[in-house]
């Protein structure tokens, strides 16, 4: 042996290289390889040999494992283990909107520079709950920012150094969407914003990498060093796996994604992302539904939750998804077990479950040669229990870390789980001892009632104590005995008045054909649990689909036809749809194959289209500087958004969902087809123009914020002006040094306004004040582009024929006014005014209320101004359509175009009117009859679920109170 490099100063020591031997145990290799009456031989914290013939040296530690089975201790690739938490910054009113550091990148809540080795410090008292809860390693890291930096692989051992538990220090890159506590820098102040600097990173990295940046940038300089780990992003729900993986596949790198326990809502999609996830198994406590008032206000997604959600670690792997389990978003680590039992009930495989827990994890950090196996030269990280490792009945005696022993439960303990006959002074009980055998429960009970009691064991002694049957005293029985053997207990009695005695309790076998209630319940548990799983609808909550409706042939006779186009109304007029399209219109057209829809007395229009709208979607605005361009709602969108569902009720069909007015120059759009049941993905318009939300006014100047909001640039009116001519200016130069072949620093924000310069991408401008408009205008002329619309332009009336010269639309309020300063000068026939312009015009809503009766809006017109019917109805249908460049496809009824469609009961500006059917491509998203049926069926089924919930509590089951679920409406200003 070479000599020490440095001596102790503490006297000398021999250090231990012994051989430890685990024979005749059925020993679990790994997931798929078991091998019975085995022999585990471990030496220096490693397996040296394993099987059948398994040569022990001499002066080995040897342990007889006959009849108990040794597995490979579990890991948990995505914890913050012994990691010190950041510091929180300190609070101000005022917004900071710059770095805090120096040498580092632009925003604070990137920092892949971090590294959990160096905040890390080995917690004892947290290192003994996690190896209970059977885990042997832990991949921790400092869960604070969007780029987190690195994380270590750290070794649970009871006893060594850290030095000797670090298995690696940079085992992983780590993301999140949330922003570090230690800074208070704003941007960014949303998911959307979130997603487009994940982005940027990588694109700023790129050309860092290339030597071409003037500066340096240590956490730039730290991500392309990271750039060759596993990147594991915390995503936490099923949209945001998706959103995420799509960030990923756009900077070419496939995140291990943190789940969020929802993903069998929307498999298919999951499974398509191709990407291996971390999923907790957090599950939902019941409601407690005993109050009929409270009970009413709980939601039907949050009820089915607590009845589905057990279900998804089995349905990702019916659908062949790789997936580690986690200990996180558990209050404790002792939670684990028990709801992994409850997956394993609710369909998960033992086999799939054991591998989640070992060789996944493992495979994940490149680390299966040491990890989450007992193969040779693995990590003697092992678990020795009395039998299968998910059996509830199943003891965990000791968890062995690195060849060091944490005892949990000794194998010498006796088994005193039972029944029992406990007679104490002539007094006769039942006592029953249940639980783990490291945390025993009792129950005592006499003919009449049963007695409080609590139950423990230190080494080989029980003590037991519970109530005096006397029950006007608060007195007990305590009882002492050393255990020799289950079948019969005996020992000391302390009666409530201090005189001592002795006790006996004799091991009885219950009656099969006499089982108690509590015995009865104790077989259930035991097995699959009877609980009816109610299945999932598109989207998974109310008023979803049981299956994904289809396209259909249909033919509609004899209905009034609003076809927006020169043959105007027509009357009696048959209507068919075929593979999503109008195919005819006119008068005793044959069916075919098609369904026969009776129209007579009905009108049918084209689909309503909002062109100002913020329903969907999971964010409105990006606050953090004074141009977000570079965010998109595209990313963002929320198909599950019951306002889908509402709007479709009220005939809308397509819509825009704008940034809000936040910003001079705001985030990009999204134009999406209100296809209720759809991932967001297949929501979003295919082929749609790219647009993007401008601002002008109150809000974007921060007038209306308050006072602590006066550090933003801009302040005034004449401010937001030059930050158009500023952007602009940056965006020509940065469009030139493209053009040029030089190198060039992608830059997501400048290149959406090269876009616009381009007329590439159309400009909605949130607009109120003729000067504003005026500005806005000319600044755009400067710059030789056109803006495409002006929303809400409530003074379009005072600069129509300006508008008309500059080739601007405008959409806006029918009657809205005198909510602000800045509309005083708003009047009902702004509209009516624009449209005699010549300015196509439309109705818009920029509300989740109104947008469900446009139809109604669009009436107003009508009444304001003496517009014709049928052009005020276009400014719900075909104008919305033209502004947004997608008339070519809807707008009309029209032959060719996309069956986005309506039936009316009647009249389609009537206030008795009602949307009866829905279509979007032929496929029919909402229909009146349904609507009813399913009304019924949720009933129904909230009821059943309330009935479940009720009996859950009465099985002692933990509960929860009923939190009513409110809704957000967004609006431009939301923030």
């Amino acid at each position: 042996m070479a000599q020490d490099y440095f001596p102790k100063n503490d006297g000398v020591k021999a250090e231990s290289h012994s051989y430890f031997a685990f024979t005749n145990a059925t020993l679990h290799i790994s997931p798929t390889e078991t091998i019975e009456n085995a022999t585990l031989l471990i030496k220096d914290g490693k397996v040296i040999a394993s099987g059948k013939k398994v040569t022990i040296p001499e002066n080995t530690t040897t342990t007889n494992l006959e009849g108990k089975h040794i597995y490979p201790s579990f890991v948990d690739i995505y914890s913050t283990f012994g990691v010190k938490k950041p510091e929180r910054a300190s609070s101000s009113n005022s917004p900071q909107y710059d770095a805090s550091r120096e040498g580092y990148y632009w925003n604070d809540h990137i920092k892949p520079e971090q590294n959990a080795i160096e905040s890390y410090a080995f917690d004892s008292k947290m290192a003994s709950d996690i190896r209970e809860a059977g885990f042997g390693v832990v991949n921790t890291h400092i869960a604070d920012g969007i780029i987190r930096g690195t994380g270590s692989l750290i070794a649970l051992s009871p006893n060594g150094t850290d030095a000797s538990r670090i298995l690696a220090d940079r085992s992983a890159q780590y993301l999140s969407t949330s922003k570090s506590v230690a800074s208070r820098q704003s941007y960014p102040t949303s998911l959307m914003g979130a997603t487009a600097l994940l982005r940027q990173v990588n694109y700023d990295a790129d050309w860092y990498a290339k030597g071409l940046s003037e500066t340096k940038d240590r956490s730039l300089e730290a991500f392309n060093k990271n750039k060759g780990l596993v990147q594991i992003m915390d995503a936490g729900s099923k949209m945001n796996d998706l959103r995420l993986d799509k960030v990923g596949d756009d900077v070419n790198t496939q995140y291990v994604i943190v789940g969020g326990g929802d993903e069998y809502e929307l498999i298919n999609e999951i499974k398509a992302t191709n990407a291996t996830f971390i999923i907790p198994i957090n599950f939902p406590d019941a409601f407690d539904m005993e109050d009929p008032i409270m009970a009413s206000t709980a939601s039907l997604s949050d009820m089915r939750e607590w009845n589905q959600k057990p279900i998804n670690p089995s349905v990702l792997q019916k659908n062949g998804i790789s997936f580690a389990l986690t200990l996180h978003d558990l209050k404790k680590p002792s939670q684990f077990m028990p709801n992994l039992q409850k997956a394993i009930e609710y369909g998960l495989d033992e086999t799939v479950a054991l591998a989640a827990l070992t060789t996944v994890p493992a495979g994940i950090l490149g680390k299966s040669n040491e990890i989450g196996t007992l193969k040779v030269g693995s990590y003697a990280n092992f678990l020795i229990t009395s039998g299968k490792i998910f059996d509830k009945k199943t003891t965990v005696y000791e968890n062995w870390v690195i060849g060091n022993k944490h005892e949990i439960v000794s194998m010498n303990t006796i088994d005193i789980r039972g029944d029992y006959e406990l007679k104490v002074a002539e007094t006769t009980y039942d006592l029953k001892i249940d639980g783990e055998l490291s945390k025993l429960k009792s129950t005592v009970k006499t003919e009449s009632r049963k007695l409080g009691s609590k139950i423990s064991m230190t080494d080989d002694w029980m003590a037991l104590t519970f109530s005096s049957v006397d029950t006007t005293k608060q007195d007990f029985v305590r009882l002492s005995a050393k255990i020799i053997n289950a079948a019969n207990l005996n020992g000391m009695a302390i009666l409530p008045n201090g005189s001592e005695t002795t006790f006996y309790a004799k091991k009885v076998e219950k009656d099969a054909s006499k089982k108690s209630d509590d015995a009865k319940d104790d077989e259930d548990e035991d097995k699959s649990p009877d609980v009816k799983i109610f299945p999932i609808t598109y989207p998974n909550e109310a008023y979803g689909f049981a299956e994904k409706p289809k396209q259909q042939t249909l033919l509609f006779k004899n209905a009034t036809v609003w076809t927006n186009e020169a043959e105007g109304i027509l009357k009696n007029t048959d209507v068919l749809v075929k593979d999503g399209k109008i195919t005819k219109i006119g008068t005793n057209l044959s069916a075919g194959n098609a369904t026969v829809i009776d129209a007579t007395g009905k009108h049918i229009t084209s689909g309503i289209i909002d062109e100002h709208s913020h329903i969907a979607t999971s964010a409105v605005n990006e606050s953090g500087q004074n141009s977000s361009a570079e965010v998109t709602i595209e990313d963002v969108v929320d198909s599950d958004d019951v306002n889908i569902y509402r709007n479709l009720a009220g005939g809308v069909t397509t819509i825009q969902i704008l940034h809000g007015s936040a910003n001079p120059i705001g985030g990009r759009s999204a134009i999406i087809k209100l296809k209720w049941g759809e991932s967001a993905q297949n929501l979003i318009f295919d082929e749609a123009p790219k647009t993007i939300k401008f601002a002008l006014g109150e809000n974007v100047k921060q007038s209306n914020w308050g006072d602590y909001s006066r550090t933003r640039f801009p302040q005034t009116r004449m401010g937001v002006e030059q930050v158009y001519i500023d952007y602009f200016t940056r965006a020509k130069a940065y469009d030139a040094l493209k053009k040029s072949g030089k190198p060039f620093r992608k830059d997501l924000e400048l290149e959406t306004l090269v876009e616009i310069m381009n007329n590439e991408r159309f400009i909605t401008c949130h607009s109120y004040v003729q000067s504003e408009i005026n500005m806005l205008m000319s600044v755009a002329d400067q710059f030789d582009f056109t803006i495409n619309t002006f929303t809400h332009i409530l003074e379009g009336y005072k600069v129509a024929d300006k508008m008309k010269a500059h080739g601007v639309g405008a959409s806006t309020f029918s009657d809205w006014w005198a909510y602000k300063y800045e509309v005083n000068d708003a009047i009902p026939y702004n509209a009516a005014i624009l449209h005699n312009q010549g300015i196509v015009t439309a109705i818009n809503s920029d509300d989740a209320e109104m947008s469900r009766r446009l139809n109604q809006e669009s009436a107003k017109v009508v009444k304001y101004g003496g517009v014709s019917e049928e052009e005020a109805w276009k400014m719900v249908t075909l104008n919305p359509a033209k502004l947004l460049h997608i008339d070519n496809r809807v707008g009309s009824v029209k032959v060719g175009k996309d069956a986005d469609m309506v039936l009316w009961s009647d009249h389609p500006m009537s206030i008795y009117s009602k949307a009866e059917k829905t279509l979007i491509e032929g496929t029919i998203y909402f229909d009146v009859d349904r609507d009813k049926q399913t009304r019924d069926a949720m009933k129904k089924e909230k009821n059943e679920l309330t009935t479940m919930m009720l009996q859950a509590k009465n099985k002692g089951l933990k509960t929860k109170p009923v939190v009513k679920k409110e809704e957000l409406h967004f609006h431009c200003d939301t923030l």
